[in-house]
């Protein structure tokens, strides 16, 4: 067994920062992934040493009880007898009573990796607010935890612009919270006091479980790494009426619904021969969300080798062999009643008009992902 590496989060090495921190009124956006290597919460950690002035939920909420898409209200946490302002509901941008509650503003909130994640967007937001505010900003690092090295996918369209996929990202951003923070100050040019507390002993090569930090759910319905590497391609069936697993044990890994014949599905899925991918036959009942209470059938897809996988690709390419096997079954969800949600999530409307396909689609965005690799690497700490 290998051994694991041990590696500091940022806020882990606070103490290294105490005079940005020290004397100012500080408001705090985090959720439960916001701990040190002690399972001490940045909650805690923060209010304890320097006090805080105020909380900022994104989604899914502070203390990680609301599920996904779910409204997140004001509210005062019991905890700390902290107001806990919104920034995920009737408004995802700060008021300016927000901005008045604070001097700088902290942010420890561990993310996948992907694009689709709305805390990237929580973050973005409030730095442009900051920005216009004259208000500092410190993001604690945390790793990548599907790694570093690794840029896939699409590259969003800004026409499809939404709070799941903006500033022309790709779909696998190869970037950690705080790399990605840099980045954004320079391509929105913002004028902004930024400082990233960086990870120590952390490489591009490492994902999580390559180190000894532990896993805690960064959202609801992701409860461990394989459901994260399977979401860079799997979150896309969030856009059809083809569950991706929610409400059941295995989120993202599921992909079903009542019409699929999964045997079906299974052999020409394996008939790709897709590297370091296995889909197995399954049947689920979800407990909540699409289809919940009724029998779905599908497939689970297993990433055998996360080296050799393309995750990206292989989420796509069941999408559409789904779509071929049942096309009069397949249906594209609006959340807002009007743009189709798997384009936000694509980034692009050539798939779902069938302008490309799975892997023409693919090849067609390879030069972009490749100019943001590029582009990003200024950025990139480690």
């Amino acid at each position: 067994m290998n051994k694991k590496i041990r590696v500091l989060s940022g806020i882990d090495r606070i103490s290294e920062f105490d005079h940005l921190l020290k004397g100012k009124r500080i408001g705090l956006m985090t959720n439960p992934t916001g701990i040190n290597r002690n399972f001490e919460s940045t909650i805690d950690i923060l209010h304890g040493r320097y006090g805080l002035s105020a909380l900022f939920a994104c989604e899914h909420g502070v203390r990680g009880d609301r599920q996904a898409g779910e409204e997140v209200s004001t509210y005062i946490d019991e905890e700390t007898g902290l107001t806990v302002y919104s920034t995920y509901g009737k408004s995802n941008r700060m008021s300016d009573e927000m901005l008045d509650a604070f001097d700088i503003l902290v942010f420890d909130i561990q993310d996948v990796g992907v694009r689709f994640y709305t805390y990237l967007y929580s973050l973005s937001y409030a730095m442009e607010a900051c920005a216009t505010a004259g208000k500092q900003v410190l993001v604690l690092d945390r790793i990548n935890p599907i790694g570093g090295h690794k840029v896939g996918g699409t590259i969003l369209d800004l026409r499809f612009s939404s709070f799941v996929g903006d500033y022309e990202l790709p779909t696998r951003l190869g970037l950690t919270i705080g790399e990605y923070a840099l980045y954004i100050k320079d391509y929105l040019k913002l004028d902004l006091d930024l400082t990233v507390v960086p990870l120590s002993s952390w490489s591009r090569d490492l994902y999580l479980d390559d180190t000894d930090l532990p896993w805690v759910a960064p959202s609801p319905n992701c409860p461990d790494l394989a459901a994260a590497l399977c979401y860079v391609g799997t979150c896309i069936f969030e856009g059809v009426n083809v569950s991706e697993g929610r409400g059941t044990t295995q989120p993202f890994q599921f992909i079903g619904a009542p019409f699929i014949n999964a045997r079906a599905l299974k052999e020409r899925m394996n008939a790709h021969h897709l590297p370091g991918v296995h889909f197995r036959p399954t049947s689920f009942v979800p407990t909540f969300s699409k289809h919940a209470g009724t029998l779905c059938h599908g497939v689970q897809m297993h990433i055998l080798d996360r080296e050799q996988a393309d995750s990206f690709y292989a989420g796509l390419l069941l999408l559409e062999t789904i779509w071929q096997m049942h096309p009069d079954e397949i249906e594209f969800i609006s959340w807002d009643g009007s743009m189709h949600s798997l384009d936000k999530l694509l980034g692009t409307d050539a798939f779902r008009k069938g302008e490309l396909g799975a892997k023409a689609l693919l090849e067609k965005q390879k030069p972009g992902v490749a100019a943001f690799r590029e582009a990003s690497k200024p950025y990139m700490i480690y």
